[in-house]
């Protein structure tokens, strides 16, 4: 029994199809089904069966997951604490980030990475998108969380890490409220919060103006939390990213016509060997359920 035919069987049996247990894996999916086939003939006994268009856990399968769940949880423990002990002294991991990024997702990410490398130390940078680019080009970042849809991101190497929709954030009390999901026709000459740090500012804008919706802004502002204030102050809408609400004095509701959404991905620069420290990050924030 491998460790990689452990890690696709979880894999599979998380998302019930081998196709995006393949893609979660980075392996092919011929790849991952003989690993699960030979999985099953070590354990002699099947451990999917497929119903309809999805797969199931038989019996065997249903009882082996915490199992190897178990082995799997005690292998990494047993990595890190290899990798906490060499990777001791060792310079930080520089990592860039977007000033639009939620800070909750990531902390809880730095944390459970400190809890299993504690002698990895992790530097955060802030910086737009054109900074980003330019301080991973200069090798003055490791890696950088962006949004792919930076017209970088061709020359990058990139791990997707999850997407998240966009939705507008209203004022208590906000005349829309009552509404379980927006359109833009809806926002048409609503006071508006403008956020200028936004990487997809330009694309909800030129949506605005293609079915003539009027946006008054009674607000600028690059920062993120002041954009939030000022919602919650009375002063307008935002358009915000979900994960990156965290101002309890705002009301969200889903921005359903046209929905828009954006991914986030760790952008690191192929070719540019890693150091242990940057290697560990890369792969805990590989593995990392990003929305568990």
């Amino acid at each position: 029994m491998e460790m990689h035919q452990i890690r696709y069987f979880l894999a599979a049996a998380r998302a019930l199809s081998f196709t995006r247990a393949a893609e979660h894996c980075h392996v092919s999916q011929p790849a991952l089904t003989t690993a699960v086939k030979k999985l099953e003939a070590e354990l002699g006994g099947v451990l999917f069966i497929r119903e309809s268009n999805r797969l199931q856990l038989t019996a065997l399968g249903r009882q082996m997951e915490p199992m190897l769940a178990q082995v799997l949880n005690c292998a990494d423990a047993a990595q890190n604490a290899a990798d906490s002990l060499r990777l001791q002294r060792q310079p930080p991991v520089r990592v860039g980030v977007m000033p639009t990024l939620g800070p909750v997702r990531l902390s809880r990410f730095l944390a459970d990475f400190e809890h299993g490398h504690p002698g990895i130390e992790v530097a955060i940078r802030e910086g737009r998108p054109a900074e980003l680019r330019e301080w991973l080009e200069r090798d003055e970042l490791d890696a950088a969380i962006v949004n792919p849809a930076d017209p970088a991101a061709d020359s990058w190497r990139l791990e997707e890490l999850y997407t998240e929709r966009y939705v507008v954030l209203l004022p208590p009390g906000h005349v829309l409220q009552e509404r379980n999901a927006l359109s833009l026709g809806d926002l048409n000459r609503q006071a508006y919060v403008d956020r200028l740090a936004c990487e997809m500012r330009e694309q909800v804008m030129a949506a605005c103006n293609s079915i003539g919706v009027e946006l008054y802004a009674r607000f600028r502002s690059e920062r993120e939390d002041w954009v939030q204030a000022m919602v919650a102050a009375g002063l307008g809408f935002a358009f915000m990213p979900e994960y990156a609400i965290t101002h309890p004095g705002t009301v969200q509701r889903p921005l359903a016509d046209p929905p828009v959404e954006r991914r986030i991905a760790l952008a690191t620069m192929p070719g540019r060997q890693f150091a242990p420290a940057v290697a560990a990050f890369v792969r805990a924030a590989k593995g990392y359920r990003w929305l568990g």
